[in-house]
Order: C-alpha cells, then structure tokens, then sequence
C-alpha cells in the first residue's frame, strides 16, 4: 500500500472510540494528522484509544445534536464519518433509533459540512446495503435491497452524501464494508466464539447451521483504505479481504487455536437480518485504490486470540 504524509492536516474521526474507529485514529495520529475524535460511548471505549490520548482532542458528543458538531466541525479538512447504531438485531428492536442515528447524523454531518468548507467526506457504509444477494461475487453495482432497517438506514444516508456531493460539491468516498475483525473488537462472530470458549472450552455453539458464508479482513488492513481514499475522486468501493470462509469453517479454525477438543454444535436458526451468503468483489477497490489484504486470516485469528488473552474484555452496552 501507498505511504501516508498527513502532517498539518486537521482532522475528525466520528465514532472514533470505536472498533475500526480507534485504529484509524491510531494511523491517522502516526501520519502525523491532527486528530479530533467525536463519540458518544454507546458502544466505543475511551479505552480504545490509550495508545493515541495524549496526542488527539477527544469529545464526548453524539452525531444527532447539531450544536455539538457545528463546534467542531469549523476548521477541519477531513471528515472520517464512522460515527453509527451499527447492530442488525438492534436496528430490528428499535428502528428509529437507528434511523436517526445512521441517516439524520450523517445528513447533519454533511449539511455543517458544506457551511465550512470541508475538503473531503469518507463514509463508512456497510454491505447490509446489498440484503440477500442477486448474484456473487457482489459488486458495487448490485441492486440495493437491505432486509433490516439497519441496512436500509444506511443506504438513505449514502443517498444523503451522494446528493450532497452532486449539489454542493462535497468530495466523498464511500466504503461498503463487510465484515472487519480484529483486537478492540468486543462483539460479533470471533469474539462470540473466542470469549464462548474461554467460559466453557468444552463446547462451542453456533448461531445458524454453519453454511453462511462471508469475507473478513484485518482491521489495520481496513484502516488503511480509509487513507488511500483521501487523495480518490468521488467512488463508492466494497472493503472486503481476499479470506472467504464459511462460518462452520471459522468455527473449527477458532476451536482450533483455543480449544482443540471442544465439540461444535449448531442452533439451526440464526438471527432475524442475517443474510446467508455475503461475497464480495472486491476488485474496484484494488484496481483504483491500490488496496490489499496484508494480513492472512489464520495470523490475524492469531492476534485476535493474543490480545483476548492480554486484555481484560470490556463488555459493550
């Protein structure tokens, strides 16, 4: 991937004591940006960011409130909006939470953001935008048809920063992510298998019948487009790896680092939202941006597992 060289530029990083959040402001305080971090801590840590504290401006504020981000958008060049209610089965219980959240917070974002001149808006979209697939491999150009209102929420505010950028000339970049893991993440399929297995290493349960398929990709990895996507015209990419693998095989692989002896058992049922085949191209994002998967699955699995051991959990609300 390319070098980074960021010194003077200010930026904020919505959602930034979050998962992917938190490692993108580790890389954007080490190019050498000037970093502001807005976050609610619905669901980030302050926690997340102890290795960049003393070298950031963190707030504690919430997309939905304008005044909160008309004071701190003044003066910044670059948005990196991952500020989101980012839960399939929260979406389901309570919509309009997340509607507001997903869509109205990233519209209030935009519309202070043409006031004061931002060069550039990054969004972090989801691939919950595709809902069951038409075809495989997803591109860019599959029909948007979300089956959760997460998934839908999301496609209104891409809308949101598309239109925003064709009638006031907002530059953007949106990312459809799938599925991104590693340290710092305290939810979802690895970390519900890895912290299962610590409380009982003689079994392991999994949601569905093992057959789902999806992509995953290091989380430093996906930080890294993030950066490449600063100096990009206008696009919409699929952030995906090159690590296929259906979950029944992730389960055996995680059982396998952990628990060698542990017996897997399915549930049959998974929960309501969850599509069963998530398969990206992600060939645009390559070809345009020069992205790639540096961290094979098995070493990134690796480091999962190694920082659970070294890390006290922090549940999330």
């Amino acid at each position: 991937m390319t070098s980074f060289d960021f010194p003077g530029k200010s930026v904020i990083v919505t959602g930034g004591a979050g998962f992917i959040g938190s490692h993108l402001v580790d890389e954007l305080v080490r190019v050498g940006a000037r970093v502001t971090v807005l976050d609610n801590l619905s669901s980030g840590n302050k926690k997340n960011l102890e290795s960049s504290w003393n070298e950031i401006r963190f707030i504690e504020g919430d997309v939905r409130n304008e005044d909160t981000l008309e004071k701190i958008l003044e003066g910044q060049d670059l948005v990196f909006h991952l500020a989101a209610s980012a839960s399939v089965p929260n979406s389901v219980e309570n919509p309009k939470m997340d509607y507001h959240t997903n869509s109205t917070g990233t519209f209030n974002i935009l519309n202070l953001a043409r006031r004061v001149d931002v060069e550039k808006i990054i969004y972090a979209s989801t691939a919950a935008v595709y809902g069951e697939p038409v075809y495989t491999p997803i591109d860019e150009d599959h029909p948007l048809n979300p089956i959760s209102p997460y998934g839908a929420s999301k496609v209104s505010a891409e809308r949101m920063v598309y239109a925003f950028g064709e009638n006031y000339g907002i530059p953007y970049t949106i990312f459809r992510i799938f599925n991104v893991y590693g340290p710092r993440q305290r939810k979802y399929v690895m970390y519900d298998f890895i912290k299962k297995l610590k409380d009982d290493p003689t079994e392991l349960e999994v949601l569905g019948d093992g057959n789902q398929v999806r992509d995953f990709c290091y989380v430093e990895d996906a930080t890294k487009a993030f950066l490449l996507a600063v100096e990009d015209d206008n696009g919409v990419y699929n952030l995906a790896g090159d690590s296929l693998i259906e979950i029944g095989e992730l389960a055996e692989l995680i059982v396998s680092k952990i628990s060698p002896e542990a017996e897997i058992h399915y549930t049959g049922e998974s929960w309501e939202g969850d599509i069963k085949k998530l398969i990206p191209d992600n060939t645009k994002i390559k070809e345009k941006l020069g992205f790639k998967e540096e961290t094979p699955l098995e070493l990134g699995i690796e480091k999962l597992v190694r920082w659970f051991e070294e890390v006290e959990p922090i549940q999330d609300d």
